[in-house]
């Protein structure tokens, strides 16, 4: 039985986690939500343990703990839980067994990382090979074994030799009897290994929810795998400016988290080698993309300044470091190509979307590529110019400060109709639902609407047969122990009416209105699975035709293994960063304005109807 005291104790304590067979040590000082995320114990908070959102609860079965109780319905527990708490306020005061709630446990089952309409790549890779035969070495010919190997070149093949390179040459030419792969750079030796080896490129997307890595073969401009994972810096927050605020407020808070993202990147690099029996040493190059802070989190940029108004980055440019300078554990040599952003924190993802959308986007005279997510970008393309902006919209729409929220894994309602007057739901795997992902989120306020359960402010209506009052707050039971609350609405709809204002607000830079959208791209994981009509009922999308939506899937991920594979095409991703117009929308004149206008439901006809 919990016993819940107030106070501070002193010591260290172990917290047991049966669920996942684990046992951290904790102190008085520091959170359960803390220790776990030091431990490696993945409790979901999407606030990053502020105390704001609500969703880190865990069940203390045995031990004592300094913190309030909360209701076993606002965890989604199940009935007779028992006591649940929020991880990110409670502190233990002995040993403790933790009980984590069933969202934060589920796998992950459907992680994007495709896009729809991938080809092969061009290939112009960054690294050229050259299968050579070095002659040895002899008494009457003591050349170096640098010189003998430049000298099998092509004249001014190479001028310089990487430190790593020269530490390997010597015993790579006797072991192969001088028959090697030379991989050359813009000049520069940077790997010598044996003849046939393969000649490898990782992609990588840092999204802010999600990472998504690509393996490619550079001489044939095939993509071999890939793989996506949870982003491991939402135990920091799950939006920008959470990490953001860790990254500048707290001592070392940005080495964590470059830490973080760069455990991720090697991990994906492991895993995809060994998936497809390659070797790590022949990842010769890499490309990455990423919003501009997920961009300067993995590069240990300065944040402060980006994390405040103006929001002016450090670097806009293209980068390119060495590998080994980073920590990316792949050929020493190798070089990590970091895409270049356009401003604010429109960032080098939404670069990536656009190289890789550009045949559909110019296609047509209006166009509009949005990137939907915890951080949403969106491209307004008119008569040849591109107006961009990054709109605040937090990770409402993926699951992130919702009560129910969860990511997509086994258990997540992933769908859900209104058919007379009952909500049918399409959960991931089949199983018991036990929250709601992304997805979901957005079909259920349509659903919600369509009914009328919820009005044209976004107020739950009391008297409606879904909807139940518990505590004097209002909520719609979406299944057993998963109930959507009224604080939820508010989240969507802060979410949805700061992308449709920023969509807004590029509308009259241009100089049009939202019928003359001839091509609505949606990129991004989340965007792959939202149903358009549920958007355009809650207002998020403007009411057009349906066929002039087209869905894309990860365009970022797409585009980044086009900058891998091709220098052309890290030059034209240069051009479009540099072409895109900015809009700043927290200082846009009309943002704040249509921002509280859109708040509402009564925009849509849909939606006027269903009143």
């Amino acid at each position: 039985m919990n016993r819940l005291q107030a106070g501070t104790g002193a010591g260290r304590f172990t917290l047991r986690f049966p669920q996942l067979d684990r046992a951290i040590e904790t102190h008085a000082k520091e959170t359960i939500f803390q220790s776990a995320r030091r431990g490696g114990v993945r409790i979901v908070g999407a606030c990053g343990g502020r105390g704001t959102c609500g969703s880190c609860y865990v069940h203390v079965v045995e031990g004592e703990v300094d913190c309030a109780p909360v209701r076993a319905q606002a965890a989604g527990a199940r009935p007779g839980a028992g006591t649940w708490i929020r991880a990110c306020q409670a502190r233990a005061k002995s040993d403790c067994t933790v009980e984590v709630a069933a969202r934060s446990l589920a796998p992950v089952v459907r992680t994007e990382v495709g896009a729809l309409g991938e080809t092969a790549l061009e290939c112009a890779p960054a690294v050229g090979t050259y299968e050579i035969s070095v002659p040895e070495a002899s008494i009457a010919h003591p050349a170096a074994d640098g010189e003998r190997l430049i000298s099998t070149l092509p004249a001014g093949a190479v001028h310089e030799i990487d430190l790593h390179a020269a530490r390997n040459l010597s015993g790579v030419l006797r072991q192969t009897r001088g028959q090697v792969c030379a991989r050359v750079r813009s000049g520069e030796l940077i790997d010598v290994a044996p003849a046939r080896s393969a000649t490898l490129g990782l992609a990588i997307d840092v999204g802010t929810t999600n990472v998504a890595a690509f393996l490619v073969d550079l001489e044939r401009g095939v993509r071999l795998a890939s793989l996506g994972i949870e982003n491991p810096q939402a135990a920091w927050g799950a939006d920008v400016i959470s990490r953001l605020n860790y990254a500048i407020r707290t001592p070392d808070g940005g080495a964590e988290l470059q830490a973080s993202a760069i455990d991720a990147v090697n991990g994906l690099a492991h895993d995809l080698c060994r998936a497809t029996g390659t070797r790590i040493a022949d990842i010769v190059d890499v490309a990455v993309c990423g919003n501009t802070a997920m961009h300067h989190l993995l590069l240990g940029l300065p944040a402060a300044q980006l994390g405040r108004a103006p929001f002016v980055a450090a670097v806009r440019a293209a980068m390119n470091v060495k590998a080994r300078d980073l920590g990316v554990t792949v050929c020493p040599g190798a070089n990590v190509h970091v895409m270049p952003n356009v401003m604010g924190f429109v960032g080098g993802d939404h670069v990536a979307a656009l190289l890789a959308t550009e045949e559909r986007w110019r296609a047509v005279g209006t166009s509009l590529v949005m990137d939907i997510g915890t951080n949403t970008e969106i491209s307004l393309i008119h008569s040849g110019q591109i107006w961009t902006a990054s709109c605040p919209s937090g990770p409402a729409l993926e699951g992130g400060h919702i009560s129910c929220g969860m990511r997509a894994a086994g258990g997540a309602i992933e769908g859900v109709a209104l058919v007379d007057g009952r909500l049918l739901l399409t959960v991931i795997g089949d199983e018991e639902p036990v929250g709601v992902c992304g997805s979901g989120v957005v079909d259920v306020l349509a659903a919600l609407r369509l009914a009328r359960a919820v009005d044209v402010r976004g107020r739950i209506v009391a008297t409606h047969p879904l909807v139940e009052t518990t505590e004097g707050n209002r909520a719609v039971r979406i299944a057993p122990g998963v109930l959507f609350w009224q604080d939820d609405v508010r989240s969507v709809q802060l979410a949805k009416a700061a992308i449709r204002a920023g969509i807004d607000v590029l509308l009259v830079h241009a100089g049009v209105e939202a019928t003359a959208i001839e091509r609505f791209i949606v990129a991004g994981a989340f965007g792959s699975y939202i149903k358009v009509p549920s958007g355009i009922t809650i207002g998020l999308f403007p009411e057009l035709p349906l066929e002039r939506f087209v869905q894309v899937g990860n365009a970022a991920g797409l585009g980044v293994q086009r900058v891998l594979a091709s220098t052309r095409e890290r030059e034209r991703a240069r051009d479009l960063a540099m072409r895109a117009r900015y809009v700043e929308l927290s200082s846009a004149a009309d943002f704040h304005r249509t921002f509280v206008r859109r708040i509402g439901f009564d925009f849509t006809p849909s939606a006027r109807r269903a009143s």
